[in-house]
């Protein structure tokens, strides 16, 4: 069996937070994790698992074991789930404990046909019990559980008898808040020394922020070109100030603001420019992602030439796949920016024929004659 993969970014399962209760003689605590990017999870091979962060209960630490293929051969059309006991223990030691699993539905109640106990089980002689055959795969891609390519499990740990809480660390670190302090320092506007004018409005900024984050930044201030060391403010005519302000508080925080589903995909095509023009890739990885899940038959041709002008390979990509559908290549065909897209970018129109679109319009095209 491989070794696991532990639970975090890039669409895997992530942290979330436990609870736990005090019951005479036994000590009684759950964990909620949520899968985000199940169809992602589904590339590790059968008997690879996916392990949760750890959480505590009954003074034992703990982590859920997700395979997305089944953890054994026997399995491989299912998702299993285990819990399992990260702690060491003696073998005169038991660590008796019941484990009770259940699907969340998108309210984050448990469903019932899948909730299933293991009974109590004594960790010390084997540290991971569970399910080898938890819900099959197909059934779990057809209910309404799996919403957003996510879906969310709950377990239920209670551990019998005589226990030994743990001290708590002496120390507790908090996760990095850099990048609110650089917010607050952008909207303070303390120490700013360069000023640019977008679209009629002005926006400060720190020099060595800004030269930090974007390489192009960086030659501006600090090589040989003029903005190195004018104090006159530095005007960009191509950007739209929401989308110089939108992308300045990314370059300081890390983060968007907040949009509807339209806005989204405007800024987000706005953003993927200026995120090019300024060599962030973070942001212009995070544009291409946003703009995946807004391709549409009136959408895809102006997406698809974005991609193209921009070198965006996995939304390219993702543009051409659902052009592959006839239905949906004739419906962007009659969309504005098809025209656009024949014009700007004619290399686009021979990668449309050598994908899986020209093998279905000559399939079209017999079924007419």
């Amino acid at each position: 069996m491989s070794t696991s993969s532990q639970a975090g970014g890039n669409g895997l399962p992530s942290c979330s937070g436990s609870a736990s209760s005090i019951v005479a003689g036994a000590v009684s605590g759950y964990h909620v994790l949520k899968i985000v990017g199940y169809s992602r999870t589904k590339e590790l091979p059968n008997g690879e698992w996916i392990d949760s962060c750890p959480f505590q209960v009954g003074g034992r630490t703990w982590h859920l074991r997700y395979y997305p293929n089944g953890a054994e051969s026997s399995s491989t059309d299912y998702i299993s789930l285990y819990v399992v006991l990260d702690d060491i223990v003696g073998e005169a030691e038991a660590v008796k404990a019941q484990a009770n699993f259940s699907l969340l539905d998108q309210g984050g109640n448990p469903v019932l046909p899948y909730c299933w106990g293991t009974g109590t089980k004594n960790f010390s002689e084997e540290n991971t019990w569970g399910f080898n055959k938890y819900i099959k795969r197909d059934e779990l891609e057809k209910s309404e559980l799996l919403k957003d390519d996510s879906f969310t499990v709950k377990v239920d740990v209670t551990v019998m008898g005589e226990f030994h809480a743990r001290k708590a660390p002496s120390v507790v670190v908090p996760p990095s808040d850099i990048h609110r302090h650089l917010g607050d320092l952008l909207s303070s506007k303390a120490g700013v020394d360069v000023e640019f004018r977008v679209g009629g409005e002005t926006f400060s900024a720190h020099r060595l922020v800004l030269a930090a984050q974007s390489p192009v930044f960086r030659a501006e201030f600090f090589g040989n070109m003029k903005e190195g060391t004018t104090t006159e403010p530095i005007c960009i005519d191509d950007i739209e100030a929401e989308v110089f302000k939108a992308l300045l508080t990314f370059m300081y925080t890390d983060t968007l603001p907040d949009m509807d589903q339209q806005e989204e995909s405007a800024m987000a095509q706005h953003l993927l420019v200026a995120a090019d023009r300024y060599d962030l890739e973070r942001l212009k990885l995070i544009c291409e992602d946003k703009l995946c899940k807004h391709i549409d038959t009136s959408s895809v041709a102006t997406i698809l030439a974005l991609a193209e002008q921009h070198h965006c390979h996995e939304l390219k990509a993702a543009c051409l796949v659902f052009l592959s559908s006839p239905v949906n290549l004739d419906g962007a065909m009659e969309s504005e920016g098809f025209q656009f897209l024949t014009k700007s970018c004619p290399g686009v129109i021979k990668d449309l024929l050598m994908s899986h679109v020209a093998p279905s319009l000559l399939g079209k095209r017999k079924s007419k004659a």
